[in-house]
């Protein structure tokens, strides 16, 4: 049997991975011009929820994994204004961010799932 650890069962890191690979695909699609701008910014709102998931189940205190789970939350919230921005600048299409935002609402939900889960523990 494969070892894992406990975060790689949850649904809302799971699901999180697939809004990174996503966004990490729209992000060919932007100008050169916004490579250390937006897209800078998008890649690390991006990567920063998967990973402060991980890093918050990690801890042995439930107020700091719910804080660590607020903190993902909130860089969910960044990337899905950051991808309103780029249909409003025109670097990615209305179509493309409506198949993206159904990953990150199933993200959004997961998470406050877990989070609320969480601090009934504390």
């Amino acid at each position: 049997m494969e070892e894992i650890y406990h975060f790689e069962r949850l649904d809302a890191w799971q699901y999180s991975r697939k809004v990174v690979v996503a966004v990490y695909q729209l992000l060919k699609k932007f100008p050169s011009e916004e490579r250390y701008a937006l897209c800078d910014q998008l890649r690390r709102a991006v990567i920063s929820v998967p990973s402060n998931i991980a890093e918050g189940i990690g801890r042995m205190a439930v107020k700091e994994t719910v804080h660590f789970l607020e903190i993902a939350y909130g860089s969910l919230m960044e990337v899905y204004c950051q991808l309103q921005v780029a249909v409003d600048l025109g670097y990615i299409t209305n179509e493309e961010f409506n198949q993206v935002k159904p990953l990150i609402f199933t993200t959004s939900k997961l998470l406050s799932g877990l989070r609320a889960a969480k601090a009934k523990q504390a």
